[in-house]
């Protein structure tokens, strides 16, 4: 499984010794060369995130989200499709790389995303939210942002789910901290800055409040997909998922 590789790998890196004196002066500038893997401070970072890489399933299929049909049917476009014909995504045909999901409370944004996690066997999930990536240390927040995407980078495909995401990308104004503009802007930067590949790389946000998002952040989200109420047949089918195989008097 990817995610258990992932953790595996983050746990070798932090298990290797740094260089010995009598070591030669070519091992040292190979060493320097590759300063930004063997940086012990990236690692400690990376080692934060290493609790938002999913590494059990949380076995929801898309059969067991009752409804959401349109939902279902672009995330399916959006992250399924290329993972398994990646050859069809190329030139002018590719993915999108950011998906808000925004509606009313409780009504399975979430559960979408466990869905999503479930069906992408060959993609590596991370699910992270605000208390991952904000710290109390100056400038320590900003780099968990960046280290939670090179992190995607190096294990793409990934898929970074991010919940509540207004917690964290809220629009700016004059009364914010600096710290709290810093991360809006290296999230920015990562998602579609100048240097940065997102290929491979979906970013699935969630909110229930959209309009509290800052307008840069909204428009990374290329698509963006309304999560109503649940209609007459959705609902239906969710007494039919819950009820099961329970003895009822309920009829149609």
């Amino acid at each position: 499984d990817r995610a258990e590789k992932l953790k595996e790998y983050l746990k070798k890196d932090k298990k290797k010794k740094p260089v010995k004196d009598g070591e030669s002066k070519s091992e040292d500038k190979k060493s320097d060369s590759d300063s930004d893997s063997d940086d012990p401070e990236k690692k400690k970072l990376q080692g934060k995130l290493e609790g938002a890489i999913v590494v059990e399933k949380p076995h929801v299929k898309w059969s067991d989200v009752a409804g959401l049909e349109a939902a279902k049917e672009a995330l399916k476009e959006a992250v399924i499709l290329p993972i398994k014909f990646p050859h069809l995504f190329t030139g002018k045909r590719i993915p999108w790389k950011g998906i808000l999901l925004f509606g009313p409370p409780g009504t399975g944004k979430s559960y979408l995303a466990k869905a999503v996690a479930t069906e992408a066997n060959n993609s590596t999930f991370f699910s992270v939210s605000s208390s991952d990536l904000v710290s109390k240390w100056l400038g320590e927040s900003e780099k968990l942002v960046k280290n939670l995407f090179e992190l995607a980078r190096q294990h793409k495909p990934s898929i970074i789910f991010i919940d509540e995401i207004d917690s964290l990308c809220s629009s700016r104004s004059d009364n914010e901290s600096e710290s709290a503009r810093r991360i809006k802007t290296e999230f920015l930067v990562q998602m579609q800055g100048v240097g940065n590949d997102m290929d491979g790389i979906l970013v699935l946000g969630a909110t229930n409040i959209p309009w509290v998002l800052d307008a840069a952040i909204r428009r990374r989200f290329e698509k963006r997909i309304y999560i109503a109420l649940p209609e007459e047949h959705a609902r239906l089918d969710m007494f039919k998922l819950h009820l099961g195989n329970t003895r009822h008097q309920l009829t149609e």
